[in-house]
């Protein structure tokens, strides 16, 4: 291993010990000469399939001039753009003979470094970096968000953490979830309330967003509190809060003349806005704020009955089936006039909390004409997967209209107590902004999170289609009409390199296939399934094309998944890799893999040929 590690090029352990082991139970003294050790090194780096490339480019098949590496950018890898520099560029970086590299060329031991390198990453480079327009309203983007975000485990008797605030920091999350409730000594704290998990301070929550908060991304962050503290503990928590967060807190418009849209990302780069209900006006709190009027309560009124977080926190089967039941009355109720008349209650909101929030005031959801009438623009909504999920289902274009006007933050039902999670991608569909996920939880859903965030620098922002923004839309997903972008998406699969060994089998000889699944609008959805390789997981090779015609490709994903076929039946994962449908590179594409929690599998990957129209 010490010798091939010089060679930097990344191994498999796994893979080298069983190429070797292979190699050395031939001999007696269990000793290998130099061809030997040649031998291993072909058979780990020296891919027929980037020989194949090689040699169709190379007259000689030996090396390749300049010029065919100007032609291989062109034709095979879609490259546009200053192909002579970007071809000199990829000769001094990667070929690793001196003599080749003085002659301007590239041999096929420079190709094979390039090959496998990330500029033949199946992700589009520039995607990794801010690109979008960062400077429309707040309303018009995605926003990563996380449910819970205290809880690493199950949502009953798991513990509360601040390496949930952390973790989730550090994977661009920009929306997080604080569930406060008095403590003692007059000291706020964070778990889910009336279950057994653990509870840990207000303060060192603070503390560690304040620590993390822009680690990753400079756009604002968003702390959506779940209050259920009285007066006197909110005043603790609005000192802590400006004491702590200090100028990365907004706490005033950016404006003195009368505000009448949502501020951008651009605008409120290292900011940290709090999410909460809120005692009268936005223009109401700068005025107290001006009088420096402190210690005083004030009233924010909500219907009675009106699914939101605060039926989440106590809607764990178990522990409060009542409430669980009341909930899903709520989400089953139609969804007008009789709304419309649901009883009002009073909730206590310490104005030195309630001044802190500014662009985004909790409010709870009645019906799409009630918020069409009624709501401000800085005023968001919650609701449960449940109800929206119906409303998906039968009200798709009030949906729209109203997420293309509001921030709306969609939950767990409060009946997933092992903290499992929804599939996402159904409310990104009708323009969501915050679809909240439990972080802690591995699965396709988290795998979909991950993948739509990987887009835009993964700063946790991405800007929604225009007809997702705009307001005179007709758009829903069931019938996308004459928004259809058709795009012909054409996948050939040609191997696997170095795959993740199966815990079920011995030697590293699993039996992998491949699944390419197309998550979107319902027409989109699509999965297709390769053939499977019998005991090799170091180099299968399948050479099968795929074909999807995608609709609306702006909100379609991409999730290349490699299972061991143990068992008819009974499969085991390897490994995944998830994308936005436009951030794929067209061309000879190498597809990494990563875990269940998305740690990276390196130097397991897929190769595989893009091409679209």
């Amino acid at each position: 291993m010490q010798s091939l590690k010089k060679f930097e090029l990344p191994f498999s352990y796994a893979h080298v010990k069983h190429v070797f082991k292979e190699i050395i139970d031939k001999r007696k003294d269990h000793m290998i000469n130099i061809e030997e050790f040649r031998a291993i090194y072909r058979t780990i780096v020296h891919r027929p399939e980037f020989l194949e490339l090689f040699c169709a480019y190379s007259p000689n098949n030996q090396t390749l001039a300049r010029g065919q590496v100007v032609e291989f950018l062109k034709k095979e890898q879609h490259e546009t753009e200053e192909c002579e520099i970007t071809a000199l560029e990829i000769i001094l970086k990667y070929e690793p003979i001196q003599e080749v590299r003085k002659r301007r060329q590239l041999s096929f031991e420079g190709f094979i470094r390039y090959m496998a390198s990330e500029e033949c990453s199946v992700f589009k480079s520039h995607h990794r970096t801010v690109y979008q327009d960062m400077n429309y309203p707040l309303c018009d983007y995605f926003i990563s968000s996380s449910h819970n975000t205290y809880l690493i485990s199950d949502q009953l008797i798991g513990p509360s953490h601040l390496w949930g605030y952390t973790s989730a920091l550090l994977k661009g999350c920009r929306c997080l979830e604080i569930d406060c409730w008095d403590g003692p000594n007059n000291e706020p704290v964070v778990y889910h309330g009336r279950t057994l998990t653990s509870k840990i301070s207000f303060r060192s929550v603070i503390q560690i967003i304040e620590k993390y908060a822009f680690e990753v991304s400079d756009y604002p962050v968003v702390l959506s509190l779940e209050n259920h503290c009285s007066p006197q503990q909110q005043e603790v928590m609005a000192d802590y809060l400006k004491s702590i967060l200090g100028e990365k807190l907004l706490t005033s418009t950016f404006h003195e003349a009368r505000v009448t849209e949502l501020p951008s990302p651009e605008a409120l780069k290292l900011k940290i806005l709090i999410k909460n209900k809120k005692v009268g006006t936005v223009e109401e709190s700068m005025l107290r704020r001006d009088l420096d009027i402190h210690g005083e309560t004030g009233e924010a009124s909500e219907p009675e009955n009106i699914s939101d977080d605060e039926d989440d926190s106590v809607g764990t089967a178990s522990l409060s089936t009542q409430r669980v039941s009341s909930k899903r009355k709520s989400d089953s109720a139609p969804s007008a006039p009789s709304r419309k008349k649901a009883k009002m209650r009073k909730v206590k909101i310490a104005l030195a909390l309630s001044d802190l929030v500014i662009y985004t005031k909790s409010e709870k959801f009645v019906s799409f004409e009630h918020s069409q009438s009624h709501q401000k623009f800085y005023e968001n909504n919650s609701i449960g997967e449940v109800r929206a999920r119906k409303f998906v289902k039968h009200s798709a274009r009030d949906f729209v209209l109203h997420t293309s006007k509001f921030i709306t933050r969609i939950y767990p039902k409060g009946t997933r107590a092992a903290s499992s999670n929804y599939n996402p991608q159904e409310f990104w569909n009708v323009g969501c902004q915050m679809v909240a996920l439990n972080f802690q939880t591995p699965g396709v859903q988290m795998e979909l999170q991950n993948g739509k965030f990987l887009d835009n620098g993964g700063s946790g922002y991405i800007l929604k289609p225009e007809f997702l923004r705009n307001q005179g839309s007709s758009f829903t997903p069931h019938n996308v009409g004459r928004y259809s972008k058709p795009m012909s998406l054409s996948i050939k699969l040609i191997s696997g390199h170095q795959l993740p060994p199966s815990n079920m089998a011995k030697t590293n000889k699993a039996d992998p296939f491949v699944q390419i699944e197309i998550y979107g609008v319902p027409e989109d959805q699509r999965k297709k399934k390769s053939s499977v390789i019998r005991r090799n997981a170091l180099s299968p090779r399948w050479d099968e094309t795929f074909s999807f015609t995608i609709q609306v490709p702006e909100l379609a994903l991409i999730r290349f998944c490699v299972e061991d076929e143990v068992s008819l039946g009974s499969n085991e994962f390897l490994g995944q890799y998830t994308l936005p449908v436009l951030s794929l590179n067209k061309g000879y594409r190498n597809v990494p893999l990563l875990d269940k929690y998305g740690t990276s599998l390196k130097p397991a990957s897929l190769f595989v040929h893009i091409w679209y129209y």
